[in-house]
């Protein structure tokens, strides 16, 4: 299963319908959970989301309503004597913000929390993920990093050129294997010949932030976009100066992107209606988009 669970959506302050940040991605038998703001652990439990469940926490920077819903969470491992090792990613350049927050706390010791600074642009070292999770700088007021998601690329066999070559059975496992397959007369056949690449899927995550190439570089290609669209276009002058962004840049960098399901979230309390987000967000963006709710349930889209 691939899928997004919405925890919660306010950008600063919760609001009677919105909870703090907290997003958690299923991911075949990873669980990453993002942002855990103030109230996280609450909104796990409303939406069916266990703490042995979590596999990575990943916080983009240490403003409160992105992180102090950690304490909570890693009682919650402790509590639930969580049997696995679980990776924690965050910049580096605050992290005493980090130490205080889990001091909080008794440790969540046994197998532990495995701790990743980030210091810079780059792939972040996961020893147990089947994917490639990867940092990339944001504009912001402190130190924010997004987090990009790739599977490796396999490759899809066709049917139709391997029955022209005769090959069935136990031979398109060798092929697989070796990449080449000698057949009958001496000619070798490369797996090229017979297959084409299946583009692993991609999940980018990017919250405060001003527009910047962080921004674009994350989402290029992404089947699925989590974004923050804190104002609409009319405040876009507030937005820039808080380092933020609006629906309509958005959705602007998402089309320019390619991407396949936009996701907004992050909504300052000046807008308890949404129905502006998703106008202005509809004007550039012509994949499918979400106006993210609390609990709400987005699946990955399958591979193309």
């Amino acid at each position: 299963m691939r899928e997004l669970v919405v925890l919660g959506t306010a950008s600063q302050v919760p609001t009677r319908q919105r909870n703090h940040n907290g997003y958690f991605l299923r991911w075949d038998g990873a669980g990453l959970l993002f942002d855990p703001g103030e109230g996280t652990q609450r909104q796990m439990l409303y939406a069916g989301v266990s703490a042995a469940s979590i596999t990575c926490i990943g916080i983009t920077h240490f403003h409160g309503d992105h992180c102090l819903g950690l304490p909570g969470v890693l009682a919650r491992l402790n509590l639930d004597r969580v049997a696995h090792p679980v990776d924690v990613c965050f910049p580096a350049a605050d992290s005493d913000y980090f130490e205080r927050l889990s001091q909080v706390v008794p440790r969540y010791r046994d197998p532990g929390l495995r701790s990743h600074p980030i210091p810079d642009d780059g792939p972040v070292p996961l020893p147990d993920a089947p994917f490639r999770l990867e940092a990339v700088a944001l504009s912001h007021r402190v130190a924010t990093f997004g987090y990009r998601l790739a599977e490796p690329d396999g490759r899809r066999m066709l049917p139709e050129k391997l029955a022209a070559h005769g090959i069935s059975g136990p031979d398109i496992g060798r092929l697989q294997r070796a990449g080449e397959l000698r057949l009958p007369g001496g000619r070798v056949l490369t797996l090229d010949e017979v297959s084409t690449v299946r583009r692993g899927q991609r999940f980018a995550f990017v919250m405060d932030t001003r527009m910047c190439s962080g921004v674009e570089e994350l989402a290029q290609d992404a089947d699925m976009l989590v974004i923050e669209s804190t104002f609409l276009d009319a405040d876009a002058v507030l937005a820039h100066d808080f380092g933020h962004l609006t629906a309509a840049e958005a959705a602007r960098v998402a089309e320019a992107a390619g991407v396949r399901t936009l996701v907004l979230t992050h909504f300052s309390q000046r807008y308890p209606d949404l129905d502006g987000h998703r106008a202005e967000a509809s004007k550039y963006f012509h994949g499918d988009l979400v106006v993210a709710e609390d609990l709400m349930r987005v699946p990955v889209p399958t591979r193309r």
